[in-house]
């Protein structure tokens, strides 16, 4: 057990990731999926800021969160490593911008951000390898975000290795309609199969092509259920975009622009920026 001190305020922007392609490949006999797809790192941010105290605290600002303390992932990574470290009290304050549940991984970023940010404000060496072993613990695509680079991702979400596709010149509109998926019916009218494309190729493709091949495995049955994500894609291929796709399980839909778009006529939750 490490105690160490540090005085300094810390912090975070913590971004998301749309998943490129995502494609349910075969059951496991652990009961999980083997899956590929592309993580694409983004920059929608929460906020998080670490300071010193006199008793550690977990302070939720923006987005509600209607979860205990107890089961919210940020305060279960600093719960990780203050298992392994003697760390001094701080106040954890984080600000919710991108929506939860929405197949953008920002709880996931968030439980990530933590991990890095101890490791910074205490000096605590950890090594990135380390920390994405801590960060496996908190849920399946958590290491990504560790270093939050393109990955290629394979296992149950688990392998990640490195993936050279570049987006940097195109403009992404991500629009969340603040529904919640369950898992029984993101499932519903999955069959696992090996695609006829390897998503590692990407990085060779016309992204105008990609509308033909790049498919996420659970548009058919979420769409069964939820017409109007349907409906959210084609406008935003209506509007303009190169390539549209649901991300994760849901429930935001996100289009590939080459210039900026304007914003779409719409109530939902909606993000435009220009992806690194």
């Amino acid at each position: 057990m490490l105690c160490l001190y540090q005085t300094s305020i810390v912090i975070s922007f913590p971004g998301c990731k749309i998943n490129i392609g995502l494609n349910i490949i075969s059951k496991r006999n652990d009961g999980f999926h083997n899956l590929q797809s592309i993580f694409y790192p983004v920059s929608w941010s929460d906020v998080i800021e670490v300071n010193p105290s006199t008793k550690t605290q977990l302070f939720n600002y923006g987005t509600s969160l209607k979860i205990k303390k107890e089961d919210n992932i940020v305060w279960k990574a600093y719960q990780l490593i203050k298992n392994d470290y003697n760390l001094n009290p701080i106040h954890i304050h984080l600000l919710k911008n991108v929506p939860n549940g929405a197949g953008l991984g920002g709880g996931s970023a968030d439980g990530s951000s933590v991990l890095n940010l101890l490791n910074s404000k205490f000096n605590l060496n950890i090594s990135n390898y380390k920390l994405e072993d801590y960060a496996a613990t908190l849920g399946s695509d958590c290491p990504f975000f560790i270093n939050n680079i393109p990955r290629l991702v394979t296992g149950r979400g688990e392998i990640l290795k490195p993936s050279s596709l570049s987006l940097k010149e195109y403009y992404l509109y991500i629009v969340h309609p603040e529904i919640h998926i369950s898992t029984q019916i993101a499932f519903s009218d999955i069959k696992p199969e090996k695609p006829n494309s390897n998503l590692k190729d990407l990085v060779v493709e016309d992204i105008k092509s990609w509308k033909n091949y790049v498919i996420n495995d659970f548009e058919k049955s979420v769409f069964k259920n939820y017409s109007i994500l349907e409906l959210i894609k084609n406008q935003l291929y209506d509007h303009g975009a190169i390539y549209a796709s649901m991300t994760g399980t849901g429930s935001s839909m996100y289009g590939l622009f080459k210039e900026k778009p304007k914003k779409m006529d719409s109530k939902h939750i909606s993000w435009i920026g220009k992806l690194n």
